[in-house]
């Protein structure tokens, strides 16, 4: 990282505020200078220029991106409803982008990204921090190299909360899908149903979601998805049925055990070597697996492994650095992202399995009929 990188900052307080601090993300960073920073609410900006220590702010992000002309920008906002804009705002401008998740609100919104950002030869990077975690980089070698036999099922939920259904869907799920397609690759076909108050949702349920996600709709998702060994990957996620976040997750089913993984950069990750899957008859206990493997302490401690946002942000760099590379979470990843979660809305209207890519770029609760 010999050269130094300008970066600018966009959030938008009470709108999705600066996300998991993607603003602060860049401080640790010597071969970084944020040259910029953009917040639409006035005291919310004043306080990003004191957080950060930068003199130039900016309330529209576009005047930010031409007077400041940074080499990255950062997208911190959890809401979705400026995401495809201001990704395309500065892909169009030769800026590399690294931002919240999730990704965008529809397969549209993706794919005009997409093609903005392949035009302009730029960098995209989503902040699932799990995905360029080296437990799950360890996870990905102890499986293709059959320590724990073969993959039978993935089986990722939500946290089940408040949000249960197909906002948690949106807002967590998008990391499940993402470790899904980390380890399993990308599904072929979907096949889901979406039910509100123990129904099938029609177009009388759809509501404006929370977070800007946009239309939305159900208390209750249920997804397979065939995956391109032949397994299957299942998500679920129930309004208010959490008996502990700690469920949130992915656990892979294997024909010598199970591995329990969740989210972060340095995740908790647990097998439980058991072909029986059951610990109280085999008397087996989970044990953790480390970035080195099973059996061997943690060697990895400390930044950048206990930040949210390092090992990606470095990713990013390199990827800029190295024309012929993606981030572990590029654009292509993200839309991918996108396209597992459209698939369940557009399974759910068609009333059957569909296959992936869809042809259907829209959203499709908003084809619902009554």
């Amino acid at each position: 990282m010999a050269k130094k990188y300008r970066v600018a900052v966009v959030g938008r307080t009470g709108r999705g505020d600066y996300g998991h601090a993607v603003d602060e993300a860049w401080l640790p960073f010597s071969s970084v200078e944020i040259v910029g920073v953009c917040d639409d609410d006035k005291m919310g900006l004043a306080a990003l220029k004191k957080r950060l220590g930068v003199e130039r702010g900016f309330s529209n992000y576009e005047q930010m991106l031409d007077e400041t002309k940074p080499d990255i920008v950062a997208i911190c906002q959890r809401w979705l409803d400026q995401h495809r804009d201001m990704a395309v705002a500065a892909a169009q401008r030769g800026i590399h982008v690294y931002m919240e998740k999730p990704f965008c609100r529809s397969l549209a919104e993706a794919d005009e990204i997409v093609d903005a950002c392949e035009r302009a030869h730029v960098k995209l990077a989503v902040a699932h921090p799990t995905g360029y975690s080296p437990k799950v980089d360890r996870l990905k070698k102890l499986i293709e190299a059959g320590r724990l036999g073969t993959v039978l099922e993935y089986r990722g939920r939500g946290k089940e909360d408040r949000r249960g259904g197909s906002e948690d869907l949106w807002v967590l799920g998008s990391h499940v899908m993402d470790l899904i397609l980390t380890i399993g690759g990308r599904p072929e076909w979907c096949f889901a149903e979406v039910l509100q108050d123990g129904k099938p949702v029609t177009a009388q349920d759809v509501v404006d979601g929370n977070e800007g996600i946009g239309p939305l709709a159900g208390d209750t998702v249920h997804a397979m998805y065939g995956m391109p060994d032949g397994t299957k990957a299942y998500f679920s996620s129930v309004r208010n049925m959490a008996g502990s976040p700690s469920r949130y997750g992915l656990q892979i089913f294997c024909s010598h055990g199970i591995v329990d993984l969740h989210e972060g950069t340095m995740p908790d990750l647990f097998c439980l070597r058991d072909r029986g899957w059951s610990p109280a008859l085999s008397g087996k206990q989970w044990e953790p697996i480390s970035s080195e493997g099973f059996d061997k302490p943690e060697p990895l401690d400390g930044p950048p492994y206990t930040d949210r946002h390092t090992l990606a942000i470095q990713d990013l760099i390199r990827s800029i650095e190295d024309a012929d590379r993606q981030p572990k979470c590029s654009m292509y990843r993200a839309r991918d992202v996108v396209e597992m979660i459209a698939g369940i809305f557009e399974s759910h209207r068609q009333g059957g399995p569909v296959a992936l890519p869809l042809e259907n770029r829209q959203n499709p609760l908003t084809m619902l009929q009554g």
